[in-house]
């Protein structure tokens, strides 16, 4: 596996440099290279976390885990964000002392150090750019945040070198956490959606429900459930009402139109144009929401 070797570059790379950034950070008295050593250090939790769990991933389903492992993928996108958001929030606080009381920083290290640190995330963000999965595409993200928090410290360093404004770094350090912090929300988001069984964003469900009423043979459709395990494996149910005998045909050009909209995985329930559908559980039929009047 391509992916998990290059994760386990990535997590290497990462753990070294963070452990050398908050050297880094303590020589210099930086605490943007502290804010961007917190950040490393989630990162490489989150990349070992990921390494393991992509792998997990990828195991067949059995009797325990029907569905196979996919959510075990998020799983790490999920702890990561959650220690994304602490560190973030911790960096914070630090910085938010030093306006009080400045530091003396040592800009020349500073400098280095960000130099430094620009080539190795760059190094990094190389090994980790074509990622898949949602898990992939966090450890990414990060890498370029980390790249860009680099990047600003870089500048900082240099101004404040010339300028002596020390309450750069601060500002800088808080700076990078509030944009982490963003991208550490909008990821939740998508965990959380996952885990409450949310309609895939990408899946109009009207939609599809209208284009399988166009197939010839089918009555009505109802009972219609679209949910996904990682964002990329979408499945479906659904009660089809036919009026005619070639249910094969019917299923065949279902499973066609459900290919259509990213759904790789459907179960069908059939029923007789006169059979009652007994399970009056869910509400969602043909897209709209049934009430009962009463009077």
């Amino acid at each position: 596996m391509k992916t998990d070797r290059n994760i386990l570059v990535a997590f290497l790379l990462n753990l070294f440099f963070s452990i050398f950034e908050f050297i880094g950070g303590l020589f210099t008295g930086s605490v943007a290279i502290l804010s961007d050593a917190v950040h490393d250090l989630g990162d490489s939790i989150s990349i070992g976390l990921s390494f393991f769990l992509e792998k997990k991933s990828k195991k067949k389903p059995n009797k325990k885990y029907t569905y196979g492992y996919l959510r075990y993928s998020i799983l790490g996108a999920l702890i990561t964000t959650v220690i994304l958001i602490v560190g973030s929030i911790f960096v914070i606080v630090e910085a938010i002392k030093r306006f009080t009381n400045p530091v003396d920083i040592n800009y020349n290290g500073m400098l280095i150090f960000a130099i430094i640190g620009v080539i190795v995330n760059f190094i990094a963000c190389m090994y980790t750019k074509d990622g898949e999965s949602l898990n992939q595409r966090s450890v990414n993200l990060h890498m370029l945040e980390d790249i860009l928090g680099w990047i600003i410290v870089l500048i900082g360093s240099l101004v404040m070198k010339f300028t002596n404004i020390s309450i750069i770094d601060p500002i800088m350090s808080i700076g990078v956490s509030i944009f982490i912090l963003i991208h550490a929300f909008r990821n939740l988001k998508e965990v959380l959606d996952l885990f409450l069984v949310k309609s895939p964003s990408n899946i109009n469900i009207d939609e599809l429900t209208t284009h399988l009423k166009e197939i010839s043979g089918i009555e009505d459709i109802h009972h219609i459930h679209v949910w996904s395990m990682d964002n990329i494996n979408n499945y479906a149910t659904l009660h089809v009402v036919v009026n005619n005998k070639d249910i094969h045909k019917i299923k065949d050009k279902i499973r066609k139109e459900c290919l259509e909209f990213n759904i790789n995985h459907i179960t069908i329930e059939v029923e007789d144009c006169d059979e009652e559908c007994l399970d009056n559980t869910c509400v969602i039929k043909n897209g709209k929401t049934h009430h009962h009047h009463h009077h």
